[in-house]
């Protein structure tokens, strides 16, 4: 009796690998068991780094939102506390942006936060 073989799916499982490695330097995109060590290390990094570009983005803002504070004589930590003291429940992302694009807006809403203290 010959010898069972699952080529098609075995076929199938090494042609989904070998596409994700495509892109890597020698062996690690032609060779299975390389490939499959490459691909399953880069998707444990993905994965961690879903979660560290959250946290990347958030100090981006923040030192974004603190340069902007400094420009209009205050500290962030004050410059925030005086906002949540008035009521503004704008995300440190919203405050960013209108750091960058809008500095008249921005010196508005320090002007407030200096308001509260």
């Amino acid at each position: 009796m010959p010898r069972a073989m699952n080529n098609v799916a075995a076929h199938r499982r090494h042609k989904k690998v070998l596409k994700k490695a495509k892109g890597n330097y020698g062996g690690r995109s032609k060779l299975y068991r390389t490939a499959l060590e490459t691909v399953q290390k880069g998707m444990t990094y993905a994965y961690r780094d879903r979660r560290n570009k959250k946290r990347v983005f958030r100090a981006l803002w923040i030192t974004r939102i603190s340069a902007a504070a400094k420009i209009c004589g205050m500290n962030y930590s004050t410059f925030m506390h005086g906002l949540k003291k008035n009521n503004v429940e704008l995300d440190r992302k919203s405050l960013a942006d209108i750091a960058a694009q809008d500095m008249q807006a921005f010196e508005k809403l320090a002007a407030l936060a200096k308001g509260a203290q």
